[in-house]
């Protein structure tokens, strides 16, 4: 699928910690396009509003992905992260000079909240003598 185009590997990200928590090494994989996966399931976005999870996975995927192109255009990577402790950041961009950037891909109000505190959860846990 890789190899076509249908799916696209997201590296794990792995910072320098001050914590000896184990991260996460194996690349999460998103739909190049997210809406194959929408014309795989047969659903519309009728459907999909009905279903907010996988609206929120295919929304994810999109945001991914035009990440990716912005991040291209400016010699940057994008990554993921996640702890053993279920702490995650949705996307980590880096930029060739080191700087870097977490971001949480949310559709509702409800989630805003959560994610500004695992953001800074995760800035705290992260070794800024190192990583900036």
């Amino acid at each position: 699928m890789r190899r076509i185009f249908v799916v696209e590997d997201l590296p794990a990200w792995l910072p320098s910690m001050r914590s000896k928590t184990a991260i996460r090494t194996s690349s999460k994989r998103h739909f190049v396009d997210p809406s194959i996966a929408t014309a795989v399931l047969r659903t519309n976005l009728d459907g999909l509003l009905n279903d907010f999870k996988t609206l929120g996975f295919l929304v994810e995927a999109l945001c991914t992905r035009d990440i990716r192109i912005y991040a291209q255009t400016i010699d940057g990577d994008v990554f993921y992260y996640r702890d053993k402790t279920g702490l995650e950041s949705d996307l980590i961009v880096r930029l060739r000079d080191g700087r870097w950037a977490a971001i949480e891909v949310k559709l509702g109000n409800k989630q805003i909240e959560e994610a500004a505190r695992n953001l800074v959860v995760l800035k705290a846990k992260i070794d800024e003598d190192k990583m900036g």
